[in-house]
Order: structure tokens, then C-alpha cells, then sequence
């Protein structure tokens, strides 16, 4: 590995100008490196940071690509990481057109990095050099501790989905009201619609009873509305109290729950243990946002090398070339997910949407098809709108918001079926449904979305931890839910329960006779039958592994 050459760096200076001048936003410093593919193969596990902290998995995932670099091999053209100054990779063997090309897909992710909101707890360090001193704190306490080492950054791994990434992003952007008293705020946002759980109507009928006593008196106008509450809702003042004693410290994750108030861990001989935790949970934190905005910062890197690469004097000579690089990585796949192809495509949607005015209130209810194919009212906003779509949204509010029928119609997209081919004895793919609400749930089923799990405050305490699932539809995998508690006990200290929903099983319904020339009959397991779920309760005490239905 060794830095790029004066000629190849001056490539991207010119890259770094022409992508300003169209808009653009990041850091002048950066590095650049080149690296062999086997290089890239050995910073793979180590989601491309070279300083992260060794683990054994990453060995073991080392010896697996070896393997199948030997049978497939294959050739990566770059990675960047999301650190200050920004740091990328470069494959040993890439032309100098190719190279144009990687810059403008590279300095389109660092302003990605270093622009989106979803990125902003990362903006403010150099995670590279706080990984390198990690590494070092880690490989010191393995001299000291041994294995125990591994064992705590397994079990706190296990665990590190959970970690309170949308509660640190909002302590970040919340900014005390001077206007509105904490009180009001929990009355309005936890209390009407956390705890009475009120309809629409009574909750504004409750906000304009509150704006009339401010109306008629500004400075005990909130007095006199919470003695009114307090004579209807005698229990608002014990709940309040209660919150702001909850709401003082209170971690946003099990992780640092565990790390706060376990004793074990709080035991002279078991500190260093929370120094593992903490370096696990924050890298956990660091990568959050990149899980979460795949398909979004795929989608804009790959517009802008193709926009850029487009304009770019460099493609003379080389542009059948550049189509054949350009197409096998944004090609929108018949089956399957290329987030590449898909983001792009759905820039390249909006930015014409916004150039036409069709992102508004006018175009969205017109139901005549010729008005809407002819609706354009030039308003010259294209870029500018994608620019505030990438800065403010995330995968989930990417799609959910802009993938409708107008975007699937328009790029021939649909969700494909398979079924099996009795005859020949072979899967066959088809077209299942064009709909955009289909291919939307679609897209949202493919997405990161961990389990929510809350710590019960009333039933925890000194003798065990006791873990409640935010049901969504969706079960917990049950085969992991065993050693994820054994870390948990061994980290607590003491019994681990935790709450969840399960499928009630149902019986194997019994193979019916084929009657020849009839059509085969449909047994119970093809029809579609009602789910039915059921509260359950997991329990680990003793590292013995238990199962109760509530």
C-alpha cells in the first residue's frame, strides 16, 4: 500500500475543481492510495479501515475471500472512508481514464459523507485515528487479559444492532425551545400521544386551549392551563415527576444501559471490560449511517461519475470503454437489487421531476394522463432539489417518498415471483406485479431495520435485566436469540428475560390422494392461512437456556 503517484494525484486535483464548480461540497485534503486486489481483500473485513481492531472473524473472512479470489478472481476499482481527511483506495492496475472516472464516483461519496445528516455525529472527528488508538488499547488489554478480550467484543457484537444511533443524532439537532417549557412538550408529545393515546380532534382541541390561555395571559397563561389539566387528569403531575427523573442520564441503548448499572462491571477487576463495550459500541455508532443510506449514496456517486465523466475532455478516445465499466456497475438487474443502478436512476428521476415542477400540489392531483405527460413548468430547480435530497434523507425516506408508479413505469420495473415447474423440475421467475406500492414494499423488505428492545425499569433490578421486543411484524430469529443472551448474562452479571412474539405453530397438515386426470388437490401448507402470534418469554439464568408462553 503506498500513496498514489504526482502524476495520478494531479488527475484528481482537476477531478476535485470540476466537481466543485458543478456543486459539490467537501474537504480539499484527502489521501489516496494504491492498493493490489489482495489488499483490498484483507481490509474487507475491517469495512476498509485499516487501523479497526483485530477480531478473529476477520481472519476467518480473510482465509474465505482468499479462496474465492483463487477460484473467481475478481477486480475492485476503489473504497473510500468516511474519515477526516478523507482516505480512498485505488486498484494497482486502473488506467488513467478509469481513474478519471473512480474520482468522480469517490469526491461524490465524500461529499455524500460530509453533507447528509444522517452522517452528522461523524463529522466532527478523525474516526481513522481514534481507530488506530483503539486498535492499540485493545491489543494491550489482550496482553494483560488474554482471551477474555475476545469474548467481551463477541458478546458485545452481539448486541451492537441495538445501539441508540437515532437518539444520539437527536440529542444532536434538538435545540431547547425558550418559548415552550419541558413541561408542555411532555404533555403534548408523550403524554397525550404516548400515554392517553388521544384522537386527532381532542389533540388539537387540547392545543388551542393551550394557545388561548398564552393568548389571554402571556406569562401565567401555562399556569392556568395545568391547573386545568391537573383537576381532570389528577395523575399528569406524579407522570411528569416521574419522566424528568427517568429522562435524567438515561442511556439511549442496552449497551450502555449494561455499561451504566451492571455490577459486575463496576468491580475493579472487570473496568477494563467497559473499555472493550465503549470501543464496539462507538465504532458500532460510526457505521450506522452508511448501513442506512446504501442505496442513496451508491445512487448519487454513481450520477455524478457518469454526469462529470459526461462533460469531462478525458473521455476522448475512451468511450466505448467507459460505457462498458459504466453499464456492468449501474445495469438495473430483471431480478435482484442493484443500489447503484436504482439510486441513480431515481436522482435522475427527481432532478427531472423538480426541473419540471412536478414535485408540487398542482401536478400530484391531476388525474388526466395527457395533462400529466405534458405538465412542465420549467422552474430550473432540478439540482438544487436533488442537493437537499441528499442531504436530508436516508434510504427508508428515500424510497418511501419518491418511489411511486410515475418512477416504476417510467425505468420498466416490477417485482418478480417464482414458482416451480412441475414438469421440467426448475425454478421459473415471473413478472408478479407492476405496482409501485408492490415494488415499494419490496425495496423496504431488502432494507436494514434491527429489532427495537426496550429495558422494562420496573421489572430490572439488581438480580437480573429484564428485555421487552417492540413487536413489528417481524419475529426475532429465534437460533440467535440463545447465544445473544448468554453474552448478555455474562455482561449483566445475573438473569437476562426478555418478552417477545412468536408464531403459534400449527400442525403438519397430512398429504391428500391424487386422483389421476384431476388437478392435484391443494394441501393446507398452499393455502394462504391467517398468522397467528402469541406473547412469549425467554429466559436465561445460570447460562440455562429457557422458553415460557405467556
Amino acid at each position: 500500500m503506498e500513496l498514489i503517484d504526482q502524476h495520478t494525484k494531479t488527475i484528481m486535483e482537476g477531478c476535485k475543481l470540476r466537481a466543485h464548480d458543478a456543486g459539490l461540497r467537501f474537504e480539499e485534503e484527502s489521501l489516496e492510495y494504491i492498493v493490489t486486489n489482495r489488499d483490498l481483500i484483507e481490509l474487507s473485513p475491517k469495512m476498509m479501515i485499516p487501523t479497526l481492531y483485530d477480531y478473529w472473524v476477520q481472519d476467518v473472512e480473510v482465509l474465505k475471500e482468499k479462496g474465492k479470489y483463487e477460484l473467481y478472481p475478481s477486480n475492485p476499482y476503489e473504497t473510500v472512508i468516511n474519515t477526516r481527511p478523507a482516505i480512498s483506495f485505488y486498484n494497482d492496475n486502473n488506467p488513467d481514464w478509469l481513474n478519471v472516472m473512480i474520482f468522480y464516483h469517490v469526491l461524490a461519496h465524500i461529499d455524500f459523507f460530509q453533507n447528509n445528516l444522517y452522517f452528522r455525529h461523524t463529522w466532527d472527528y478523525d474516526f481513522n485515528g481514534e481507530a488506530l488508538s483503539d486498535k492499540r488499547t485493545i491489543a494491550r488489554l489482550r496482553t494483560e487479559q488474554g482471551r477474555w478480550v475476545d469474548y467481551v467484543i463477541e458478546f458485545t457484537r452481539g448486541i451492537d444492532n441495538l445501539v441508540g444511533y437515532h437518539g444520539l443524532l437527536s440529542s444532536l439537532f434538538s435545540v431547547p425551545d425558550a418559548d415552550i417549557s419541558e413541561k408542555v412538550n411532555y404533555y403534548f408529545d408523550v403524554y397525550l400521544q404516548d400515554i392517553v393515546r388521544v384522537n386527532t380532534g381532542k389533540y388539537i382541541k387540547a392545543l388551542e386551549e393551550y394557545n388561548a390561555c398564552i393568548r389571554e395571559d402571556p406569562l401565567l397563561g401555562e399556569q392556568t392551563f395545568f391547573s386545568r389539566i391537573d383537576r381532570r387528569r389528577p395523575e399528569f403531575g406524579n407522570l411528569f415527576k416521574k419522566y424528568q427523573e427517568t429522562k435524567k442520564n438515561k442511556p439511549r441503548d442496552l449497551l450502555e444501559f449494561i455499561m451504566e448499572h451492571s455490577k459486575k462491571l463496576r468491580r475493579e477487576e472487570n473496568r477494563w471490560m467497559l473499555m472493550v463495550m465503549q470501543i464496539v459500541r462507538k465504532t458500532a455508532l460510526f457505521f450506522q449511517p452508511q448501513i442506512r443510506t446504501k442505496i442513496m449514496n451508491e445512487g448519487w456517486a454513481s450520477y455524478w461519475h457518469e454526469t462529470l465523466y459526461m462533460q469531462d475532455d478525458r473521455i476522448q478516445g475512451h468511450e466505448i470503454d467507459f460505457a462498458r465499466v459504466n453499464a456492468g456497475v449501474t445495469a438495473m438487474p430483471r431480478v435482484g437489487l442493484n443500489p447503484y443502478a436504482l439510486g441513480m436512476r431515481l436522482f435522475y428521476f427527481l432532478e427531472e421531476m423538480a426541473e419540471k415542477g412536478r414535485i408540487s400540489w398542482e401536478y400530484q392531483h391531476l388525474v388526466h394522463a395527457g395533462k400529466r405527460k405534458n405538465f412542465d413548468a420549467k422552474t430550473g430547480r432540478g439540482k438544487t432539489f436533488i442537493f437537499d435530497v441528499r442531504e436530508n434523507f436516508s434510504d427508508f425516506t428515500f424510497v418511501n417518498s419518491f418511489v411511486n408508479q410515475d418512477f416504476v413505469t417510467a425505468n420498466k420495473l416490477f417485482v418478480a415471483g417464482r414458482r416451480l415447474n412441475q414438469k421440467k423440475m426448475v425454478w421459473e421467475y415471473y413478472v408478479k406485479s407492476r405496482n409501485a406500492d408492490d415494488y415499494r414494499k419490496m425495496l423496504m423488505d431488502t432494507m436494514y431495520h434491527p429489532p427495537c428492545i426496550e429495558i422494562d425499569p420496573e421489572k430490572t433490578g439488581d438480580n437480573g435485566i429484564y428485555l421487552n421486543h417492540r413487536f413489528e411484524g417481524k419475529p426475532l430469529l429465534t437460533e440467535y436469540i440463545s447465544n445473544t443472551m448468554l453474552g448478555i448474562e455474562y455482561l449483566w452479571g445475573g438473569l437476562v428475560e426478555l418478552e417477545t412474539m412468536e408464531v403459534v405453530p400449527t400442525p403438519r397438515s397430512q398429504t391428500l390422494p391424487v386422483i389421476p386426470g384431476m388437478p392435484a388437490p391443494q394441501t393446507e401448507a398452499e393455502k394462504p392461512r391467517e398468522i397467528k402470534w402469541q406473547r412469549v418469554r425467554y429466559t436465561m439464568k445460570d447460562r440455562k437456556f429457557s422458553k415460557t408462553v405467556l
